[in-house]
């Protein structure tokens, strides 16, 4: 299959195009920095660049996998998170249907369902974790998620105007860069990082592998919007327990994970805000994250007893 990738410089880019050569697919990477997986170099920004593009590859796909990101907020202005979040989409979708490419995979994210009463810990008015999916109407807190918002309603007016088969993907977190989270900051990295595999992460080798199966899929989906994150050991019931006293809550699914824990000096954090909940994507898109908080749990255990870090 002939795939135009937008994104090949990034994280998940330099990830998924090698995957999706591996497959046999013909991959052009388009990006405004140069990478090794980049073909490409432009913006999606650019209506005539784009046109150009779609037209002399001959696409039988788009993976939109580009855009600018959270901490892209502090280095761009909100004109110009609208123009290549909002515009660029646009530009992508219209120049498809013009173009007759089949299918479209977006890369979406999680934390576009992140209200400021999430965010404070007050899911419905309550003081407990907020049980997160597909079905809730989202209150974006800021550019970032208003513009990636806006980008999964022109996916879904171009399906239902044009038959564009489309893929959204809400990704949770799974970027290299340290952990912004408040009550992480006396966590190594790596501690972060595991914890938030019980609810909010997943690895980009996942992530790679969700835009596989997106592309496998999108022709019989039609439409589908999907969270894709580790699967959750949680329950909507543990709410208010994650938010008072997230260890507990944990021990009860891993009771072996304070041992392994303190062996490795990590700990666990206080409260959890919420959960995303994959389980749509396992069902209707046939995808479950290979990585998640119990094989991090049986990578300590296969450590030894030494701890480390």
């Amino acid at each position: 299959m002939r795939i135009l990738l937008t994104g090949s410089s990034g994280w998940l880019g330099q990830t998924l195009a090698p995957r999706l050569k591996a497959l046999g697919h013909q991959v052009t990477g388009l990006d405004p920095v140069a990478a090794d997986q980049t073909t490409i170099i432009g913006s999606v920004a650019d209506r005539g660049m784009v046109r150009s593009v779609l037209r002399d590859g001959r696409f039988e796909a788009i993976i939109h996998a580009g855009g600018l990101h959270k901490p892209d907020i502090d280095r761009n202005s909100r004109d110009t998170f609208m123009a290549v979040n909002v515009q660029g989409t646009f530009n992508l979708l219209d120049e498809a249907v013009e173009q007759d490419v089949p299918r479209f995979v977006f890369t979406s994210t999680t934390s576009l369902m992140i209200s400021a009463a999430i965010r404070a810990g007050r899911a419905g008015g309550m003081r407990e974790a907020a049980w997160l999916t597909e079905a809730m109407a989202p209150e974006p807190r800021n550019i970032y998620g208003v513009t990636k918002l806006a980008a999964e309603k022109l996916c879904r007016f171009y399906h239902d105007a044009f038959g564009l088969a489309v893929v959204v993907l809400r990704t949770a977190r799974f970027f290299p860069e340290a952990d912004d989270m408040a009550h992480a900051i006396d966590q190594s990295d790596e501690n972060t990082k595991a914890n938030e595999l019980l609810f909010r992460r997943l690895t980009v080798g996942d992530a790679a592998e969700a835009h596989v199966v997106a592309l496998q899929r999108a022709s019989d989906l039609g439409f589908g919007l999907f969270i894709v994150s580790a699967p959750t050991p949680f329950r909507p019931d543990d709410c208010a327990a994650l938010m008072t006293d997230a260890p507990a809550v944990v021990a009860r699914y891993f009771p072996d994970y304070p041992a392994l824990y303190r062996r490795r000096g990590w700990t666990m954090f206080g409260s959890i805000d919420r959960v995303y909940d994959a389980s749509h994507a396992a069902s209707r898109l046939g995808f479950t994250c290979k990585t998640g908080f119990a094989e991090v749990l049986r990578g300590l255990a296969e450590d030894g007893p030494q701890a480390r870090g």
